[in-house]
């Protein structure tokens, strides 16, 4: 079996993982980061976003070969201790959730929307935003926390 080897949230990480281990599977089911979610299993809901590299992928399209030697962020490498990052906290604050099992790849996508685009337009962000299914609620929040985000992040 293949060794794939990469910093995880700021941590180097290395496992012997079959050629066709998704890195979803990989975080997951090896090094236990269940905060990335699989929904589909198709690329299609956005549940499984992480940054590789400092860009938001859908983990479960991605091989865990392909990320090796990269750095991946998940939502457990955003906050700081106890501090939540700006946009996490953004959706706390405007209620962007309800279920909460999208809430991890909608963070994670928010954050790239955010670090590409500085302060986006609601449209722009309602754009972006559609590889991210929410089943729960409608995406007026969302977008208020996107944005409000973005600009807590220094957009």
């Amino acid at each position: 079996m293949p060794t794939v080897s990469l910093t995880v949230n700021g941590k180097q990480v290395s496992a012997d993982v079959e050629a066709r281990t998704l890195l979803v599977q990989l975080l997951r089911e090896h090094l236990h980061l269940t905060g990335t979610h699989v929904g589909c299993d198709t690329s299609q809901c956005g549940a499984c976003v992480v940054h590789l590299n400092g860009k938001a992928i859908k983990s479960c399209s991605t091989l865990a070969l392909q990320a090796d030697g990269g750095a991946v962020t998940t939502i457990e490498g955003l906050a700081d201790g106890e501090t939540l990052h700006p946009m996490q906290e953004a959706f706390r604050e405007n209620h962007a959730l309800q279920c909460g099992f999208c809430t991890p790849g909608m963070v994670m996508s928010a954050v790239d929307i955010a670090n590409r685009h500085g302060n986006p337009d609601e449209s722009t962000v309602r754009a972006e935003l559609e590889g991210n299914i929410c089943r729960c609620t409608g995406y007026h929040n969302i977008v208020k926390a996107v944005q409000s985000g973005a600009k807590a992040m220094g957009g």
